[in-house]
Protein backbone atom coordinates (compact mmCIF):
# COMPACT_ATOMS: atom_id res chain seq x y z
CA UNK A 1 0.00 0.00 0.00
CA UNK A 2 2.65 2.66 0.71
CA UNK A 3 4.58 1.96 -2.21
CA UNK A 4 1.66 2.65 -4.18
CA UNK A 5 0.76 5.83 -1.98
CA UNK A 6 2.63 8.30 -4.37
CA UNK A 7 0.76 7.29 -7.33
CA UNK A 8 -2.73 7.61 -5.55
CA UNK A 9 -1.84 11.15 -3.81
CA UNK A 10 -0.93 12.14 -7.82
CA UNK A 11 -4.44 10.53 -8.92
CA UNK A 12 -6.30 12.23 -6.22
CA UNK A 13 -4.30 15.91 -7.10
CA UNK A 14 -4.88 15.14 -10.91
CA UNK A 15 -8.62 14.75 -10.54
CA UNK A 16 -9.41 17.27 -7.95
CA UNK A 17 -8.25 19.50 -10.52
CA UNK A 18 -10.12 18.40 -13.05
CA UNK A 19 -13.22 18.74 -11.21
CA UNK A 20 -12.25 22.54 -10.76
CA UNK A 21 -10.86 22.88 -7.59
CA UNK A 22 -8.34 25.70 -6.56
CA UNK A 23 -4.54 24.82 -7.74
CA UNK A 24 -2.83 26.09 -5.04
CA UNK A 25 -5.29 24.82 -2.51
CA UNK A 26 -5.74 21.61 -3.97
CA UNK A 27 -1.87 21.05 -4.19
CA UNK A 28 -1.80 21.87 -0.32
CA UNK A 29 -4.58 20.40 0.91
CA UNK A 30 -3.57 17.17 -1.27
CA UNK A 31 -0.14 17.08 0.06
CA UNK A 32 -0.78 17.15 3.81
CA UNK A 33 -2.57 15.00 4.11
CA UNK A 34 -0.66 12.69 2.42
CA UNK A 35 2.27 13.92 4.25
CA UNK A 36 0.38 12.85 7.55
CA UNK A 37 -0.53 9.46 6.18
CA UNK A 38 3.01 8.55 4.54
CA UNK A 39 5.40 10.62 7.76
CA UNK A 40 3.13 11.02 10.13
CA UNK A 41 2.87 14.42 12.32
CA UNK A 42 6.72 14.57 12.08
CA UNK A 43 5.76 16.19 8.20
CA UNK A 44 5.38 19.19 9.69
CA UNK A 45 8.53 19.90 10.87
CA UNK A 46 9.78 19.56 7.39
CA UNK A 47 7.10 21.25 5.46
CA UNK A 48 8.17 24.80 7.19
CA UNK A 49 12.04 24.66 6.32
CA UNK A 50 10.88 23.74 2.47
CA UNK A 51 8.60 26.99 2.44
CA UNK A 52 11.23 29.25 3.84
CA UNK A 53 14.01 27.90 1.06
CA UNK A 54 11.74 28.68 -1.80
CA UNK A 55 10.23 32.02 -0.23
CA UNK A 56 14.33 33.72 0.52
CA UNK A 57 15.06 32.11 -2.91
CA UNK A 58 16.76 35.24 -4.71
CA UNK A 59 16.15 34.60 -8.27
CA UNK A 60 12.18 34.30 -7.92
CA UNK A 61 12.61 37.96 -6.99
CA UNK A 62 12.43 38.46 -10.81
CA UNK A 63 9.20 37.09 -11.01
CA UNK A 64 6.98 40.40 -8.96
CA UNK A 65 9.79 42.81 -10.84
CA UNK A 66 8.91 41.22 -14.86
CA UNK A 67 4.96 41.08 -14.19
CA UNK A 68 5.55 44.80 -12.61
CA UNK A 69 6.94 45.60 -16.13
CA UNK A 70 4.73 44.20 -18.21
CA UNK A 71 1.18 45.56 -16.48
CA UNK A 72 2.85 49.09 -16.22
CA UNK A 73 3.66 49.02 -19.85
CA UNK A 74 0.35 48.14 -21.03
CA UNK A 75 -1.10 50.59 -19.10
CA UNK A 76 1.01 52.77 -20.98
CA UNK A 77 -0.28 52.42 -23.69
CA UNK A 78 2.98 51.56 -25.91
CA UNK A 79 1.30 48.16 -26.84
CA UNK A 80 -1.60 50.19 -28.25
CA UNK A 81 0.75 52.54 -29.91
CA UNK A 82 2.82 49.93 -31.51
CA UNK A 83 -0.35 47.38 -33.03
CA UNK A 84 -1.52 50.56 -34.52
CA UNK A 85 1.78 51.52 -36.14
CA UNK A 86 2.98 48.39 -37.39
CA UNK A 87 -0.42 47.74 -38.34
CA UNK A 88 0.30 50.70 -41.12
CA UNK A 89 3.65 49.62 -41.80
CA UNK A 90 2.69 45.80 -43.19
CA UNK A 91 -0.32 47.13 -43.98
CA UNK A 92 0.62 47.06 -48.00
CA UNK A 93 1.58 43.57 -47.47
CA UNK A 94 -0.75 40.78 -48.59
CA UNK A 95 -1.61 39.75 -45.08
CA UNK A 96 0.69 42.61 -43.76
CA UNK A 97 -1.82 43.17 -40.77
CA UNK A 98 -1.64 39.48 -39.57
CA UNK A 99 2.34 39.97 -39.88
CA UNK A 100 1.96 43.01 -38.07
CA UNK A 101 0.44 41.44 -35.31
CA UNK A 102 3.43 38.90 -35.06
CA UNK A 103 6.27 41.37 -35.03
CA UNK A 104 3.81 42.86 -32.07
CA UNK A 105 3.46 39.94 -30.36
CA UNK A 106 7.51 39.68 -30.61
CA UNK A 107 7.97 43.09 -29.13
CA UNK A 108 5.44 43.20 -26.80
CA UNK A 109 6.98 39.59 -25.22
CA UNK A 110 10.15 41.28 -25.48
CA UNK A 111 9.18 44.17 -23.25
CA UNK A 112 6.42 42.14 -20.46
CA UNK A 113 5.83 38.57 -21.07
CA UNK A 114 2.51 38.56 -20.09
CA UNK A 115 0.15 36.68 -22.04
CA UNK A 116 -3.34 38.16 -20.94
CA UNK A 117 -2.05 41.48 -21.97
CA UNK A 118 -0.79 40.92 -24.59
CA UNK A 119 -3.66 38.90 -26.12
CA UNK A 120 -6.65 41.43 -24.87
CA UNK A 121 -4.71 44.07 -25.97
CA UNK A 122 -4.17 42.88 -29.32
CA UNK A 123 -7.73 41.24 -29.83
CA UNK A 124 -9.16 44.75 -28.76
CA UNK A 125 -7.01 46.54 -31.11
CA UNK A 126 -5.89 44.42 -34.11
CA UNK A 127 -8.97 42.16 -34.41
CA UNK A 128 -11.92 44.56 -35.13
CA UNK A 129 -9.64 46.36 -37.63
CA UNK A 130 -8.57 43.01 -39.30
CA UNK A 131 -12.23 42.05 -39.82
CA UNK A 132 -13.42 45.57 -40.82
CA UNK A 133 -10.40 45.19 -43.81
CA UNK A 134 -12.41 41.76 -44.56
CA UNK A 135 -9.67 39.43 -43.03
CA UNK A 136 -10.61 36.04 -43.06
CA UNK A 137 -11.87 34.96 -39.21
CA UNK A 138 -9.95 32.13 -38.58
CA UNK A 139 -6.84 33.40 -39.71
CA UNK A 140 -7.60 36.70 -37.34
CA UNK A 141 -8.07 35.21 -34.44
CA UNK A 142 -5.16 32.30 -35.03
CA UNK A 143 -2.69 34.73 -35.47
CA UNK A 144 -2.99 37.13 -32.69
CA UNK A 145 -3.43 33.82 -30.11
CA UNK A 146 -0.67 32.39 -30.90
CA UNK A 147 1.28 35.46 -31.09
CA UNK A 148 -0.19 36.47 -27.46
CA UNK A 149 2.04 33.48 -26.22
CA UNK A 150 5.56 34.81 -27.52
CA UNK A 151 6.27 35.91 -24.55
CA UNK A 152 6.75 32.96 -23.10
CA UNK A 153 9.49 31.89 -24.94
CA UNK A 154 11.37 35.26 -25.77
CA UNK A 155 13.41 36.68 -23.05
CA UNK A 156 12.59 38.06 -20.27
CA UNK A 157 10.25 35.27 -19.87
CA UNK A 158 8.45 34.40 -16.35
CA UNK A 159 8.52 30.79 -17.72
CA UNK A 160 12.56 30.98 -18.05
CA UNK A 161 12.89 31.91 -14.42
CA UNK A 162 10.86 29.26 -12.99
CA UNK A 163 12.40 26.66 -15.30
CA UNK A 164 15.39 27.61 -14.65
CA UNK A 165 14.83 27.35 -10.66
CA UNK A 166 13.37 23.89 -10.98
CA UNK A 167 15.85 22.78 -13.32
CA UNK A 168 18.88 24.18 -11.75
CA UNK A 169 20.34 26.24 -14.90
CA UNK A 170 21.39 29.92 -14.59
CA UNK A 171 18.32 32.11 -15.82
CA UNK A 172 20.95 34.05 -17.96
CA UNK A 173 21.77 30.97 -19.98
CA UNK A 174 18.29 30.26 -20.56
CA UNK A 175 17.33 34.28 -21.90
CA UNK A 176 20.13 33.69 -24.46
CA UNK A 177 19.39 30.11 -25.26
CA UNK A 178 15.56 31.10 -25.99
CA UNK A 179 16.42 33.80 -27.96
CA UNK A 180 17.01 31.53 -31.74
CA UNK A 181 14.13 29.56 -30.96
CA UNK A 182 11.90 32.14 -30.27
CA UNK A 183 12.70 34.30 -33.56
CA UNK A 184 12.70 30.85 -35.42
CA UNK A 185 9.06 30.40 -34.33
CA UNK A 186 8.34 34.12 -35.34
CA UNK A 187 9.66 33.21 -38.85
CA UNK A 188 7.48 30.24 -38.76
CA UNK A 189 4.36 32.09 -38.18
CA UNK A 190 5.27 34.49 -40.66
CA UNK A 191 6.15 31.99 -43.13
CA UNK A 192 2.62 30.65 -43.07
CA UNK A 193 1.22 34.00 -43.33
CA UNK A 194 2.48 35.20 -46.23
CA UNK A 195 1.99 31.70 -48.09
CA UNK A 196 -1.55 31.12 -47.41
CA UNK A 197 -2.41 35.11 -47.88
CA UNK A 198 -0.53 34.86 -51.12
CA UNK A 199 -2.82 31.52 -52.17
CA UNK A 200 -5.87 33.04 -50.49
CA UNK A 201 -5.79 36.93 -51.17
CA UNK A 202 -9.41 37.22 -50.45
CA UNK A 203 -8.44 36.36 -46.98
CA UNK A 204 -6.00 38.80 -46.40
CA UNK A 205 -6.38 42.12 -48.84
CA UNK A 206 -3.95 44.75 -48.50
CA UNK A 207 -4.75 48.85 -47.87
CA UNK A 208 -6.53 50.69 -50.61
CA UNK A 209 -4.43 52.59 -52.20
CA UNK A 210 -5.97 56.44 -51.16
CA UNK A 211 -5.88 55.24 -47.85
CA UNK A 212 -2.13 54.46 -47.99
CA UNK A 213 -1.21 57.78 -50.09
CA UNK A 214 -3.35 59.68 -46.63
CA UNK A 215 -0.97 57.47 -44.15
CA UNK A 216 2.21 58.41 -46.25
CA UNK A 217 1.23 62.09 -45.95
CA UNK A 218 0.23 62.06 -42.12
CA UNK A 219 4.00 61.11 -41.85
CA UNK A 220 4.42 57.17 -41.05
CA UNK A 221 7.74 57.12 -40.83
CA UNK A 222 7.68 59.38 -37.75
CA UNK A 223 4.97 57.58 -35.89
CA UNK A 224 7.11 54.49 -36.86
CA UNK A 225 10.30 55.72 -34.83
CA UNK A 226 8.39 56.92 -32.35
CA UNK A 227 6.60 53.15 -31.48
CA UNK A 228 9.04 51.47 -32.00
CA UNK A 229 11.89 52.90 -29.83
CA UNK A 230 10.60 52.61 -26.57
CA UNK A 231 10.37 48.88 -26.49
CA UNK A 232 13.65 48.12 -28.11
CA UNK A 233 15.33 50.59 -25.67
CA UNK A 234 13.81 48.78 -23.10
CA UNK A 235 14.67 45.65 -24.41
CA UNK A 236 18.66 46.54 -25.07
CA UNK A 237 18.65 47.82 -20.86
CA UNK A 238 16.53 44.59 -19.76
CA UNK A 239 18.48 42.11 -22.11
CA UNK A 240 21.46 43.97 -22.82
CA UNK A 241 22.48 43.86 -19.28
CA UNK A 242 21.81 40.58 -18.73
CA UNK A 243 23.77 39.48 -21.88
CA UNK A 244 26.33 41.70 -20.84
CA UNK A 245 27.22 40.24 -17.80
CA UNK A 246 26.40 43.98 -16.00
CA UNK A 247 23.74 42.25 -14.38
CA UNK A 248 21.88 39.06 -13.08
CA UNK A 249 18.34 38.56 -14.33
CA UNK A 250 16.90 39.57 -10.84
CA UNK A 251 18.83 42.96 -11.05
CA UNK A 252 17.72 43.16 -14.94
CA UNK A 253 13.97 43.17 -13.65
CA UNK A 254 14.33 45.72 -11.78
CA UNK A 255 15.81 47.86 -14.39
CA UNK A 256 12.79 46.98 -16.47
CA UNK A 257 10.25 47.98 -13.62
CA UNK A 258 12.26 51.20 -13.63
CA UNK A 259 12.01 51.73 -17.50
CA UNK A 260 8.61 50.69 -17.56
CA UNK A 261 7.66 53.78 -15.57
CA UNK A 262 9.54 55.63 -17.23
CA UNK A 263 8.31 54.85 -20.66
CA UNK A 264 5.03 55.55 -19.00
CA UNK A 265 6.47 59.02 -17.85
CA UNK A 266 8.21 60.05 -21.70
CA UNK A 267 4.54 58.96 -22.79
CA UNK A 268 2.43 61.15 -20.24
CA UNK A 269 0.49 58.55 -19.14
CA UNK A 270 1.97 58.13 -15.56
CA UNK A 271 -0.45 59.16 -12.93
CA UNK A 272 -0.43 58.16 -9.22
CA UNK A 273 -3.79 55.82 -9.75
CA UNK A 274 -2.38 54.18 -12.71
CA UNK A 275 0.87 53.29 -10.17
CA UNK A 276 -1.56 52.15 -7.46
CA UNK A 277 -3.56 49.84 -10.14
CA UNK A 278 -0.04 48.33 -11.25
CA UNK A 279 0.98 47.69 -7.84
CA UNK A 280 -2.44 46.02 -7.00
CA UNK A 281 -2.10 43.97 -10.30
CA UNK A 282 1.28 42.82 -9.36
CA UNK A 283 0.62 41.88 -6.05
CA UNK A 284 -2.38 40.15 -6.91
CA UNK A 285 -0.46 37.95 -9.96
CA UNK A 286 2.57 37.75 -7.81
CA UNK A 287 0.30 36.04 -4.88
CA UNK A 288 -1.36 33.52 -6.96
CA UNK A 289 2.33 32.51 -8.57
CA UNK A 290 3.95 32.37 -4.97
CA UNK A 291 0.99 30.72 -3.23
CA UNK A 292 0.80 27.66 -5.94
CA UNK A 293 4.90 27.09 -5.92
CA UNK A 294 4.29 26.99 -1.96
CA UNK A 295 1.88 24.45 -2.82
CA UNK A 296 3.91 22.64 -5.35
CA UNK A 297 6.80 22.66 -3.09
CA UNK A 298 5.12 21.10 -0.61
CA UNK A 299 3.70 18.28 -3.12
CA UNK A 300 7.01 18.01 -4.49
CA UNK A 301 8.48 17.44 -0.73
CA UNK A 302 5.73 15.02 -0.05
CA UNK A 303 5.88 13.58 -3.73
CA UNK A 304 9.39 12.60 -3.34
CA UNK A 305 9.27 11.65 0.32
CA UNK A 306 7.27 8.55 -0.69
CA UNK A 307 9.20 7.65 -3.37
CA UNK A 308 6.90 9.12 -6.50
CA UNK A 309 9.90 10.45 -8.43
CA UNK A 310 11.72 6.71 -8.12
CA UNK A 311 8.48 5.03 -9.30
CA UNK A 312 8.24 7.08 -12.26
CA UNK A 313 11.53 7.11 -13.29
CA UNK A 314 11.96 3.35 -12.73
CA UNK A 315 8.62 3.06 -15.24
CA UNK A 316 10.20 5.06 -17.96
CA UNK A 317 13.97 4.00 -17.89
CA UNK A 318 12.97 0.52 -17.88
CA UNK A 319 10.98 0.62 -20.98
CA UNK A 320 12.16 -1.26 -24.32
CA UNK A 321 13.12 2.08 -25.65
CA UNK A 322 16.40 4.30 -26.41
CA UNK A 323 16.62 7.61 -24.62
CA UNK A 324 15.35 9.66 -27.68
CA UNK A 325 12.14 7.47 -27.53
CA UNK A 326 11.91 8.51 -23.77
CA UNK A 327 12.46 11.93 -24.68
CA UNK A 328 9.45 12.07 -26.89
CA UNK A 329 7.43 10.52 -24.13
CA UNK A 330 7.72 13.43 -21.80
CA UNK A 331 7.26 15.57 -24.44
CA UNK A 332 4.49 14.41 -25.56
CA UNK A 333 3.31 14.18 -21.98
CA UNK A 334 3.63 17.75 -21.46
CA UNK A 335 1.70 18.35 -24.66
CA UNK A 336 -1.14 16.28 -23.74
CA UNK A 337 -1.32 17.35 -20.02
CA UNK A 338 -1.52 21.12 -21.73
CA UNK A 339 -4.44 21.00 -23.11
CA UNK A 340 -5.95 20.67 -19.65
CA UNK A 341 -4.01 22.64 -17.35
CA UNK A 342 -2.63 25.38 -17.03
CA UNK A 343 1.49 26.33 -17.75
CA UNK A 344 2.31 27.08 -13.58
CA UNK A 345 0.87 24.31 -12.67
CA UNK A 346 2.65 21.81 -15.66
CA UNK A 347 6.20 23.96 -14.63
CA UNK A 348 5.34 23.43 -10.64
CA UNK A 349 3.85 19.73 -10.99
CA UNK A 350 4.63 17.86 -13.83
CA UNK A 351 8.45 19.68 -14.33
CA UNK A 352 10.58 18.44 -11.47
CA UNK A 353 9.35 14.95 -11.74
CA UNK A 354 10.20 14.41 -15.65
CA UNK A 355 13.27 16.78 -16.01
CA UNK A 356 14.97 14.47 -13.93
CA UNK A 357 14.86 11.61 -15.87
CA UNK A 358 15.51 13.80 -19.30
CA UNK A 359 18.98 14.70 -16.70
CA UNK A 360 19.63 10.54 -16.19
CA UNK A 361 19.51 9.95 -19.64
CA UNK A 362 22.38 12.49 -20.19
CA UNK A 363 20.39 15.14 -21.96
CA UNK A 364 21.98 18.76 -21.51
CA UNK A 365 19.55 20.75 -19.08
CA UNK A 366 19.90 23.82 -20.95
CA UNK A 367 18.35 22.35 -24.46
CA UNK A 368 15.73 19.94 -22.25
CA UNK A 369 14.68 23.59 -20.68
CA UNK A 370 14.32 24.94 -23.75
CA UNK A 371 11.94 22.48 -24.79
CA UNK A 372 9.86 22.18 -22.22
CA UNK A 373 9.51 26.40 -22.01
CA UNK A 374 8.61 25.66 -26.24
CA UNK A 375 5.95 22.80 -25.12
CA UNK A 376 4.47 25.19 -22.49
CA UNK A 377 3.79 27.89 -24.56
CA UNK A 378 1.52 25.72 -26.21
CA UNK A 379 -0.37 24.75 -23.74
CA UNK A 380 -1.99 28.86 -24.08
CA UNK A 381 -3.26 27.55 -27.53
CA UNK A 382 -4.64 24.40 -27.22
CA UNK A 383 -8.37 23.52 -26.09
CA UNK A 384 -10.70 23.24 -24.22
CA UNK A 385 -9.05 25.16 -21.56
CA UNK A 386 -6.42 27.34 -23.67
CA UNK A 387 -5.71 30.60 -21.89
CA UNK A 388 -5.22 32.96 -25.08
CA UNK A 389 -8.03 31.27 -26.49
CA UNK A 390 -10.90 32.27 -23.49
CA UNK A 391 -8.69 36.13 -23.43
CA UNK A 392 -9.60 36.20 -27.41
CA UNK A 393 -13.19 35.04 -26.79
CA UNK A 394 -13.52 37.76 -24.63
CA UNK A 395 -12.79 40.79 -25.99
CA UNK A 396 -13.77 39.45 -29.55
CA UNK A 397 -17.00 40.66 -30.92
CA UNK A 398 -19.59 38.26 -30.56
CA UNK A 399 -20.18 36.79 -34.13
CA UNK A 400 -17.04 35.53 -33.75
CA UNK A 401 -17.55 31.72 -32.67
CA UNK A 402 -15.73 30.37 -30.28
CA UNK A 403 -15.41 27.31 -33.16
CA UNK A 404 -13.96 29.73 -35.04
CA UNK A 405 -11.13 30.87 -32.38
CA UNK A 406 -10.49 26.92 -32.26
CA UNK A 407 -9.91 26.45 -35.83
CA UNK A 408 -7.83 29.11 -36.61
CA UNK A 409 -5.74 28.05 -34.08
CA UNK A 410 -4.88 24.74 -35.47
CA UNK A 411 -1.66 25.99 -37.83
CA UNK A 412 -0.37 27.86 -35.46
CA UNK A 413 -0.34 24.65 -33.32
CA UNK A 414 1.18 22.69 -35.94
CA UNK A 415 3.90 25.52 -36.57
CA UNK A 416 4.92 25.31 -32.66
CA UNK A 417 5.64 21.35 -32.95
CA UNK A 418 7.55 21.81 -35.81
CA UNK A 419 9.69 24.89 -34.29
CA UNK A 420 9.51 21.78 -30.99
CA UNK A 421 10.93 19.89 -34.00
CA UNK A 422 13.27 21.50 -34.90
CA UNK A 423 15.12 22.44 -31.66
CA UNK A 424 15.14 18.43 -30.83
CA UNK A 425 16.95 17.95 -34.23
CA UNK A 426 18.95 20.68 -34.44
CA UNK A 427 19.72 21.37 -30.20
CA UNK A 428 22.47 23.82 -31.44
CA UNK A 429 19.77 26.26 -31.51
CA UNK A 430 19.34 26.35 -28.17
CA UNK A 431 22.62 26.03 -27.23
CA UNK A 432 25.16 27.50 -29.88
CA UNK A 433 24.26 31.78 -28.70
CA UNK A 434 25.11 30.66 -24.67
CA UNK A 435 28.35 29.00 -25.87
CA UNK A 436 29.57 31.77 -27.62
CA UNK A 437 28.24 34.18 -25.73
CA UNK A 438 29.00 33.19 -21.69
CA UNK A 439 31.42 30.59 -23.32
CA UNK A 440 29.57 27.77 -21.05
Amino acid sequence: MMEALPLIMFGVLTLLLMIGFPVAFTLLGTSLVFGVIGFGWDFFNLLPMRIWGTMTNQTLLAVPLFIFMGVMLERSGLAEDLLETMALLFGRMCGGLAVSVVIVGMLLGASTGIVGATVVTMGLISLPTMLRRGYQTELATGVISASGTLGQIIPPSIVLVLLGDIIGVSVGDLFMGAVIPGMLLVGLYCIYILIYSHFNKACAPTIPDEEWNEILAAGLWKRVFKALVPPLMLMTCVLGSIFAGVASPTEAAAVGASGAVLLSMANRRFTFERLRETMMTTTVLTSMVFIILVGAGAFGLVFRGLGGDHVIRDYITHLAFGKWTVMLIVMTIIFVIGFFLDFIEITFIHIPVLAPIMHDFGFNPLWFAILFAINLQTSFMTPPFGFSLFFLKGVAPPYVRTGQIYKGIIPFVLLQLLGLGLVVIFPELATWLPSVVFGD
